[in-house]
């Protein structure tokens, strides 16, 4: 079985459905809002495509359209498809690791003052709320779109754990205020 990277599985995933051409897919990561919960560039698509090719995974054609350049369309590959659904069994399956770069701010936080630490979390909740009304919009509209429940997990989950997020450093601020009789 062939091992993938996540976004190699973001791409193979849209391939899944339908054969597309590389700037087919960028509308369709755009249309979903896909760089909101996934990490994939623009000028990684062709990459990554180039890569699943190797693996086959993927095949690709040159279609002809006439009065425009020709386009090379990708189409997953039976073997693609059985390297999907493992990979989206692991991907639910288990808990991983996140690494998120919050907290190497907390690990090296004591080289400030309070007052400045607590400002600096102050701006991360701000920041995060512009974030949590993005994420509330999302599901309204996806709620109004009466979209599968599956597409609805992709911006509630994220606002869910968000607004967790931003109750543990609330609190952790009044802990600083405490600890330090501000």
């Amino acid at each position: 079985m062939n091992i993938i990277s996540d976004i190699e599985a973001a791409i193979l995933g849209l391939l899944y459905e339908e054969s597309q051409y590389g700037y087919q897919l960028e509308k369709t990561i755009e249309g979903w809002g896909m760089r909101n919960w996934t990490q994939i560039g623009f000028s990684s698509i062709y990459y990554v495509l180039k890569k699943l090719e190797k693996k086959e995974l993927v095949s690709s054609k040159l279609e002809i359209v006439e009065g425009k350049p020709s386009r090379k369309v990708f189409t997953i590959t039976d073997q693609g498809r059985e390297t999907m659904e493992e990979k989206i069994r692991e991907l639910l399956s288990w808990n991983k690791k996140l690494i998120n770069p919050f907290d190497l701010g907390l690990a090296y936080l004591n080289y400030l003052e309070p007052q400045e630490v607590i400002r600096c979390l102050e701006n991360y909740l701000e920041s995060a709320q512009g974030r949590i009304k993005f994420l509330e919009s999302s599901v309204r509209m996806q709620k109004e779109l009466k979209a599968p429940y599956y597409v609805k997990a992709l911006f509630s989950r994220p606002l869910t754990s968000l607004k967790t997020e931003m109750e543990w450093v609330k609190e952790f601020i009044d802990e600083i205020k405490r600890d330090e009789n501000l």
